[in-house]
């Protein structure tokens, strides 16, 4: 036992670690080392059993006390201290991890029960993926087709999943006959222990390969770039998923495919800004026109539509145009607004004969604030109390 490393260091975690930060350190851990996702590396199989073995341990209450108190001696069913030397067989929750890790999708270590050992051949559903699609502004906001390219894990398109080399079958596990599981006992100083666990031969298969097929190494399972097309649905935002059902990781054993979680990458727009399905944009209008008012256009997701301006606009002055937004990807029959700014453009550069004229527009500008060599006006800013106003009534 002197060259067992110690459980929490496989794992990565402190002693002080949570149930759920052991899952999780687990979980990450054995998707690591998962021999269909190394498969022929040596070294990776025994990390992914020794991680296996770590968490099998840490996980159950009772085996961490001992681990503990007398380290790898408390759990050895040959140590004396009650072990049961239970397999995978005995611990329920592997079944459930394996299932959101791989979705079942992957062979050979996925028959983990609770009390009793789940059929290690029976079919299994494969696991969800995820792909990105790049999108332009306009193309989430009213929906597109477009084709996507991910890499999905398939069954074997040589052995057809059985691992096997072409014109070969699996053989009849010679250590367990066939049945997936071995019954091994423990003598211990309060008796003979017995357990069952998977079969350390086949990995609870019931079978072995003897000439492993040259594609996919024995494992059943190839990984592929797949091309498909998806219809990307209205409003989509970032941060949002569409779902793209049985086009995931193929099952095992004849089981079904998992699904496509499909992830948008959308590109700024160079006009419109996005708060969630409405839509905001600014509109520069000419002086004369926000004073004189005018019939402008603005810019929208359906076009040019025409906007009558009253006169007297002021810079920054903000507008709604109904239903002009972003159809609600749940219910495509609601719509949100756009809001458009209105940006009063100075220009920088004028002739004499404008600069008379706005000479003229100032001296019969009406309400003028007094803001030159003489003044500030501060009285035109000034709030008047209820007494100034009073006053001013019985003046007049």
């Amino acid at each position: 036992m002197a060259d067992k490393r110690d459980y929490y260091e496989v794992l990565g975690v402190d002693k002080s670690a949570s149930e759920d930060e052991l899952k999780k350190a687990y979980r990450k851990k054995a998707k690591q080392y998962h021999p269909d996702l190394n498969p022929g590396d040596a070294e990776a199989e025994k990390n992914f059993k020794e991680v296996n073995e770590a968490y099998e341990v840490l996980s159950d209450p009772d085996k961490k006390s001992r681990y503990d108190r007398f380290g790898h001696a408390g759990v050895d069913p040959n140590a004396g201290f009650g072990g049961g030397g239970a397999g995978f067989g005995d611990f329920g929750d592997l079944g459930d991890i394996f299932s959101s890790i791989f979705g079942g999708g992957f062979g050979g270590f996925g028959g983990f029960g609770g009390g009793q050992t789940r059929n290690p051949n029976a079919p299994r559903r494969g696991s969800n993926i995820e792909a990105r699609v790049n999108l332009t502004f306009e193309e989430a906001a009213k929906g597109c087709h477009k084709t996507i390219d991910f890499l999905r894990i398939e069954t074997c398109d040589v052995c057809h999943g059985s691992g096997c080399k072409e014109g070969t079958k699996p053989e009849t596990c010679s250590e367990c006959n066939g049945s997936g599981q071995v019954t091994t006992q423990s003598r211990t100083p309060f008796g003979v222990f017995q357990s069952t666990k998977a079969c350390p031969k086949c990995n609870g298969k019931g079978k072995t390969i003897k000439d492993p097929c040259s594609r996919c190494k024995g494992v059943g399972m190839i990984r592929r770039s797949v091309k498909l097309d998806v219809d990307v649905p209205a409003g989509i935002d970032v941060g949002n998923a569409f779902t793209v059902r049985g086009q995931g990781n193929h099952g095992a054993n004849g089981g079904p495919q998992g699904d496509l979680y499909v992830i948008p990458n959308i590109k700024p727009h160079p006009i419109f800004e996005r708060d969630g399905y409405d839509v905001y944009c600014n509109v520069r209008v000419t002086y004369s026109m926000a004073v004189l008012g005018a019939e402008i256009y603005v810019p929208t997701l359906d076009g040019k539509v025409k906007y009558n301006m009253p006169s007297g606009t002021q810079s920054g002055t903000r507008f709604r145009l109904r239903e002009r937004g972003i159809v609600n990807v749940n219910n495509p029959a609601i719509r949100g607004d756009q809001y458009v700014t209105v940006i009063v453009d100075v220009p920088k550069k004028v002739t004499e004969h404008q600069k008379e004229l706005l000479k003229q527009f100032d001296e019969e500008y009406i309400d003028k604030p007094k803001n030159d060599a003489t003044g500030y006006n501060e009285s035109a800013n000034k709030k008047k109390t209820i007494f100034e106003k009073m006053k001013d009534v019985f003046e007049d």
